[in-house]
């Protein structure tokens, strides 16, 4: 924009598309995309795309067993609420994991250090915010191509995330 130019409408971006303003939508239950990102099911529910940058709602369902690696985001906050199963959170500050059943919360800001895991034997389906909304769809897109033909190197794991603004930690030696 030049001097003496009207200003543009505000917009609020995302890493894939510029909208002026979100536009109210109705999603039903068994609708919205869906991922596979590293053996755990995201079903979308509203985008970053949809809801101009202002965040991302997701339906995770976790399989006994399965979890994220720790990592930590640069750009968003993440929000949990288990709908059903159970989760072990460990984050960055706390000695000891917490236990997080049916109705539980977890709110993990930018700049901790978390990792979730499903510690009972049937899945765990949780509720999944971010906010604002900075690219993680399109890193858990990329995720799920990279991962459809049998899990890739943790390195390439690693170099998606960061372009993201996520650091996975590496797994111990």
């Amino acid at each position: 924009m030049s001097l003496g130019e009207p200003p543009e409408p505000q917009r609020r971006s995302t890493m894939d598309a510029k909208v002026t303003a979100a536009e109210p939508f109705v999603r039903e239950p068994a609708a919205g995309s869906t991922l596979n990102v590293l053996g755990i099911t995201h079903i979308y529910k509203a985008t970053g795309a949809e809801t101009a940058g202002s965040f991302s709602l997701w339906e995770s369902v976790v399989p006994p067993g399965a979890g994220t690696p720790p990592h930590t985001h640069a750009r968003e906050d993440e929000a949990f609420y288990v709908l059903s199963g159970e989760l072990v959170i460990e984050f960055e500050g706390e000695s000891a994991p917490h236990r997080i059943v049916p109705g539980g919360f977890f709110f993990g800001p930018r700049g901790r250090r978390h990792a979730i895991r499903n510690v009972g034997d049937k899945p765990a389906r949780v509720l999944v915010l971010c906010a604002p909304s900075c690219g993680l769809d399109q890193m858990f897109g990329e995720l799920d191509v990279a991962t459809a033909a049998g899990m890739p190197e943790m390195a390439k794991l690693m170099a998606i995330a960061a372009k993201y603004g996520v650091t996975i930690e590496p797994p111990a030696a």
